[in-house]
């Protein structure tokens, strides 16, 4: 399963699966500590590994989007 962070508080962070877009809650010493709003974590073998490629990704996606608006 493929998760974004959506938002950090505190010690809990809020997620929302990619692909089923449910929200869920996970405290923040179970995720890696580099992580930061719109990482990207896939959960294998019970652990969460920053997946670095689908994030720059997105984040080249969205940058595109973007620009189409500001050309009109």
């Amino acid at each position: 399963m493929k998760f974004s962070i959506d938002r950090i508080e505190n010690e809990v962070v809020v997620v929302e699966n990619i692909e089923t877009k449910e929200i869920k809650e996970i405290h923040k010493n179970l995720l890696p500590s580099s992580i930061h709003e719109g990482t990207i974590l896939v959960f294998v073998d019970n652990y969460y590994i920053i997946e670095e490629a689908e994030e720059e990704k997105r984040l080249t996606s969205i940058k595109e989007k973007f620009n189409r608006l500001k050309k009109g």
